[in-house]
């Protein structure tokens, strides 16, 4: 059997999903006896948290075979609190049963059920269950998932001539083929599946067995199958424990994985992690069997890789850790006696490394331990795993909101890491972006101000890390990040460096912004007798709900609309009071949007960003030989370079380019100053094979192109030149020449330090009898030429030697040297340029 595939089935809680799951494997012959939810004797409800509750909590797994396809069926959780797990299980599906509920139709879980297998871009199938209870009608459930989903959804279950019509309606082809042959082939509803432009649905009850073999017939026919891949690829959608052994779940979507393999990723450090294949397994419920090859198409537990996560791609698979769906409450975790918070926090980060939607923190200010999950029914899941997996009965302080923040229009942030030998300055501007954007991260930073390497590390720095806001040091969102400008010094930058100026520049960046606190919003769907609209209106009105208008049918009433968490979280206790039982609220995580509260939220968390030195914006400067902190407000007069000054460096840059273009092209035309040329380098052959040409014209005739230059840059400066050229010097040289000297080189050395080049500052000596001798001062070269020789002659003759390996700079403001060494190929840097 060649064809595999893995599918998943999704729904809303008490929608039947666990009851289809056994009905599958009992029809397909996988299981001999169907089990019950209710029962607690399901094949794949196997934990006693699932049995004792009666929902699905952890993703399972099962195999079997159907229509000559092997099958893996993944049975994902119904709850709105175990989203993040289905979420996981999706990255890994080739297509998707999705379950209706033919008494409820679309419920509000199952929108966002199909904005997820939207997103991720899975073929879907519908099954319609229960419809063997009353009040069950086809025409009800269909006219729910069309008004949902959109008429892409079409009925299997009506005859054969009405389902070709309906489905020609859903592409161009299968339209062509039905008014050509009458009929619509396999393959373009297979194409149309794949493509998402058609969803196939199917009726039954689960309980009873009925229509499972035509939805088992109707996957196994039409399900799309990826291409085979022949090299390895594998996809990681879940960390699970078994017995203290961390298992690492996945799927293989390209080659093979065989026992003694090597695999090879990248941890969540970055850091590339090497580590072999010991054992392989393939689960099927409880049961698991060792198998000493997976290929494409199947799912396996690997035991013994220590860092990889939930998201990460092995071989051709990249790696995806982005989730729609985020938690909303954040709880305080209350130790139990004898046990200190180190020992806590690390036996809750292994939970989290198998729950990415558990987010597990420490609040240094107030010592604390939080644990931001999606719901009340996930917390009482928490405190049971830590009793059973570590011994340990927690307790869970009163669920408060995960706020998170942004800000209302763009700031630029700076910060600057110096204590003695080290050295990092980093330059941001933070945009706001729409609602629902997350954090994006960019750079418009010129590789002639800050090097490729430096500007990746400090994106990579962005990324890493959980930025917190400066109202309520609630994670940031709805942000992009762009790095403007920076600077590295050559000897005493390290990568740690810029890791601290990158957060240091973020958090100045907020603390200056207009600050904006977001809290998550429900998007819920309120049923309720008519005679209770009013009251219900009234209640959702306080709340400060957007809500649309009810929808009546007969004697009950529907509302729905979106509300702050905060507000919603306990109102179904409410609910059930005034409708006396019968009403009923459904909530799905629908995003962040405006606190309506903020000022009330901020005072009530009273967090003070000057005592939070974890997530500090002040800089640290060097002085004196040792590093000292400046405040966050005051530290942009004594940055390094700016945004302004970077941009303004590189333009410059580009102008001199260009002007030396252009000069070059003069001067071929100039007789004055060829006649100059030819003075300093000898007559020129006129023969037409060696005429002077412009650059543009050197370069076509050209029969190989003059190899890009290699080694350090050459910085030469023409000392006096220079002195005289800028206004603090020439002032200094009116008192002491020696003065003079000494400012300038003690300036260009610090420049130096800071360009990474090597410099060289050239001083006249043609009236002192002495030979040329160099000194050093620091890492820069000082020549004093020898008698009757000028600093212009030095220069050219330097730039001329150098010129051929090297990229060369030569900064004089002299005009008639600036020629000169353009025709020797170096590039020429005024005094006034350098001096910038």
């Amino acid at each position: 059997m060649n064809k595999k595939a893995v599918i998943g089935i999704l729904a809303h809680v008490d929608s039947g999903k666990t009851t289809l799951s056994e009905a599958l494997l009992y029809k397909s012959g996988a299981i001999r006896k169907l089990g019950r939810v209710d029962h607690k004797d399901a094949f794949l409800d196997n934990n006693a948290i699932e049995r004792d509750r009666g929902i699905t909590i952890f993703s399972k797994q099962a195999v079997f075979e159907y229509g000559g396809v092997g099958f893996t069926l993944l049975d994902t959780p119904g709850h709105v609190d175990f989203s993040g797990e289905t979420e996981r299980t999706l990255q890994v599906i080739d297509a998707a049963i999705l379950v209706v509920s033919g008494t409820d139709g679309v419920q509000s879980h199952t929108k966002t059920l199909a904005r997820l297998l939207d997103r991720y871009d899975i073929p879907t199938f519908i099954f319609v269950n229960k419809m063997d209870m009353p009040g069950a009608r086809k025409d009800f459930v269909m006219n729910s998932i069309t008004a949902s989903l959109g008429d892409r959804c079409v009925s299997m279950a009506q005859p054969a001539d009405e389902k070709a019509e309906a489905l020609s309606l859903c592409t161009e082809e299968m339209m062509d083929e039905y008014l050509e042959k009458g009929e619509i082939s396999d393959t373009n509803m297979i194409n149309a599946i794949a493509e998402r432009r058609l969803i196939p649905v199917c009726f039954g009850s689960a309980l009873k067995l009925e229509g499972i073999e035509n939805l088992l017939d109707c996957v196994a026919r039409y399900i799309p199958l990826p291409e085979e891949q022949s090299d390895f690829g594998a996809k990681v959608y879940k960390i699970s424990d078994d017995g203290g052994a961390r298992l690492t779940h996945m799927k293989i979507t390209g080659g093979s994985l065989s026992v003694r393999d090597a695999v090879t990723y990248l941890s969540r450090d970055g850091e590339e992690v090497t580590e072999k294949i010991g054992r392989i397994r393939v689960y099927s419920g409880e049961k698991a069997k060792n198998a000493e090859k997976v290929c494409q198409g199947e799912v396996c537990a690997v035991p013994g890789l220590t860092s990889i996560f939930a998201g990460q791609g092995l071989g051709f698979e990249s790696t995806d850790t982005e989730q729609i769906l985020e938690p909303v409450l954040t709880y305080r975790v209350i130790a139990p006696d004898g046990v200190d918070d180190h020992t806590m926090l690390g036996r809750l980060k292994i939970l989290e490394d198998e729950d990415p939607t558990m987010t597990v923190a420490y609040n240094e200010q107030l010592h604390e331990i939080t644990v931001a999950l999606m719901g009340e029914v996930q917390a009482e899941v928490l405190r049971r795993i830590v009793t059973e997996r570590f011994g340990m009965d927690i307790e869970l302080g009163e669920g408060r909101i995960a706020y998170r923040e942004t800000i209302a229009e763009p700031v630029e942030g700076a910060g600057h890491f110096e204590p003695l030998r080290h050295y990092a300055e980093v330059h941001l501007r933070l945009e706001p972006l729409p609602r629902g954007s997350g954090l994006e991260f960019d750079s418009d930073c010129s590789e002639d101000i800050l090097g490729r390497n430096w500007q990746r590390l400090i994106l990579t720095h962005l990324k890493e890390r959980i930025h917190r806001g400066a109202l309520t040091c609630s994670p940031i969102t709805d942000m992009r990040i762009t790095l403007t400008a920076g600077r590295a010094h050559v000897k005493h930058t390290e990568g740690g460096d810029f890791r601290q100026a990158t957060y240091r520049a973020v958090r100045q960046g907020l603390r200056k912004a207009r600050k904006v606190l977001l809290e998550p919003y429900y998007a819920f769907r309120l049923e309720i007798p008519a005679a209770n609209v009013g009251r219900a209106l009234t209640d959702l009105d306080r709340m400060g709900a957007n809500t649309e208008p009810p929808e009546t049918d007969g004697e009950n009433a529907v509302i729905t609309g979106t509300a702050p968490v905060s507000k919603l979280r306990f109102y179904h206790t409410d609910v059930a009071g005034y409708t006396k039982g019968l009403g009923r609220l459904n909530c799905r995580a629908a995003g962040y949007d405006l606190c309506n509260e903020q000022e009330k939220v901020v005072a009530e968390i009273a967090y003070d960003p000057d005592s939070d030195l974890r997530n500090t914006a002040d800089s640290v400067f060097c002085s004196h030989g040792s590093g000292h902190i400046i405040a966050w407000d005051e530290a942009d007069e004594y940055m390094h370079v700016s945004p302004e000054t970077g941009r303004r460096q590189y333009q410059q840059a580009e102008e001199v380019r260009s002007r030396a273009v252009d000069f070059v092209r003069r001067a071929v035309e100039d007789e004055e100053l060829m006649a100059i040329f030819e003075r300093t380098y000898g007559s020129i052959n006129r023969k037409k094979r060696y005429a002077m040409r412009t650059p543009k014209e050197a370069a076509k005739s050209r029969s190989k192109p003059r190899p890009v230059p290699t080694g350090p840059e050459y910085l030469l400066v023409d000392g006096y030149n220079i002195i005289f050229a800028w206004d603090e010097l020439k002032k200094s040289a009116a008192k002491s020449l020696d003065l003079a000297r000494s400012q300038l080189i003690n300036r260009l050395s610090s420049f130096q330090g800071c360009r990474g080049c090597e410099l060289i500052i050239v001083f006249d000596a043609y009236r002192v009898k002495e030979p040329e001798h160099i000194d050093k001062a620091g890492s820069v070269s000082v020549v004093y030429t020898k008698e009757a020789e000028t600093a212009d002659t030095y220069i050219e003759r330097t730039a001329h030697q150098l010129a051929k390996e090297h990229r060369v700079t030569v900064a004089t403001s002299d005009g008639l040297e600036q020629v000169i060494i353009m025709g020797g190929g170096a590039r020429r840097m005024s005094a006034s340029d350098l001096k910038h």
